[in-house]
């Protein structure tokens, strides 16, 4: 067994080695790179908003072992940024998923040796269909490098590995230009955050950027009293709706907000407040109902406070979102 020392400097040195190998791939960002994105970029038409366009190819990603996993990771990269892909493992292939890929599709094989024995039976099946192959490849001298039609180059000097046997540098090189394939289609695909979120819908990251506050403010109830309401009956309502406030309306308009806290600084006087409008805030925090969920979490962190009034445009009084609606949805 190694000390702790050397456990600690075997992991620098696999950090090290993988860096370098990370590093060394921007020498290999060519023509051929921007070659397979435009090629991408067209088979699966472009722009991923225009739900009226007619039917686009795919993006297929395929590889062997270990090359696989990374194409499995890749295949899902791409689908949540907006290109549509599917995964097909090499040996699946040759056993009959091959009917996976459709005219149009555009097929990423991924392997470090480029020679195994399945890339060399599945390619030339690929090719025959008349699909476009783009190779990533840690071998240009390969068969698999030779039969592409694009070459994406991610050659490795050697593997993290003691043995320079088991995939690592490797592997890490195969994920970060995936990476990079995707992050360019990103870009030219004008990608933006709320795109993201049509993909990512149950994430937290996804209602940061599609749930709103008219989403969650009907889910509580409306307290609401009158400036001339009883001190007793304010209490009341409040307790009834349990969201720790009551807003204050006048002839349909909003006159102030009281709150628990309003409650205790009450309590904590020597004089008698008789009605709501005593005690009530009479500039209270406001939100839209098509605010952004985000938002309201923002505002009620800017000012210390755990609900909100929810108005519409006219600033009519509609409701109340607390800041537990908000996190119970996993927005933080």
């Amino acid at each position: 067994m190694k000390t702790r020392e050397e456990i600690k400097q075997i992991a620098a040195q696999v950090i090290a080695d993988e860096k370098k190998a990370v590093e060394n791939l921007g020498t290999y960002i060519d023509d051929a790179f921007a070659e397979a994105v435009e090629t991408l970029f067209s088979a699966t038409g472009g722009d991923p908003k225009g739900a009226s366009q007619v039917q686009r190819g795919r993006v297929v990603v395929t590889g062997i072992g270990k090359s696989a996993n990374i194409a499995s990771k890749i295949v899902s990269t791409f689908n949540s940024t907006g290109t549509p892909a599917l995964f097909l493992h090499a040996a699946d292939a040759i056993h009959g998923d091959l009917g996976m890929v459709r005219p149009g599709d555009v097929v990423i094989c991924i392997s470090k040796s480029g020679n195994t024995p399945e890339i060399k039976v599945l390619v030339p099946l690929i090719k025959n269909f008349g699909n476009t192959v783009i190779a990533i490849v840690g071998n240009t001298d390969s068969f698999l490098a030779h039969e592409a039609d694009i070459v994406i180059n991610t050659t490795v000097e050697h593997e993290a590995c003691p043995n320079n046997l088991a995939p690592t540098s490797s592997t890490t090189a195969q994920l970060v230009m995936g990476d990079a394939l995707a992050v360019a289609l990103i870009e030219c695909r004008n990608f933006t955050a709320h795109d993201f979120a049509r993909f990512h819908p149950g994430g937290a990251l996804g209602k940061q950027l599609y749930l709103r506050v008219g989403d969650l403010y009907i889910q509580n109830e409306r307290p609401s009293v009158s400036p001339d309401t009883s001190i007793a009956d304010t209490i009341l309502e409040m307790t009834s709706k349990r969201l720790g406030c009551t807003v204050v309306e006048e002839d349909g308009s909003i006159r102030g907000i009281i709150t628990d806290g309003d409650l205790r600084r009450m309590m904590q006087t020597f004089h008698e407040p008789k009605h709501a409008a005593d005690i009530m805030n009479t500039n209270p925090k406001r939100i839209l109902d098509t605010e952004y969920a985000v938002t309201a979490l923002q505002m009620m962190r800017a000012n210390s406070i755990t609900q909100l009034i929810v108005v519409d445009s006219g600033d009519r009084y509609l409701g109340i979102v607390h800041i537990h609606d908000i996190l119970r949805e996993g927005i933080i």
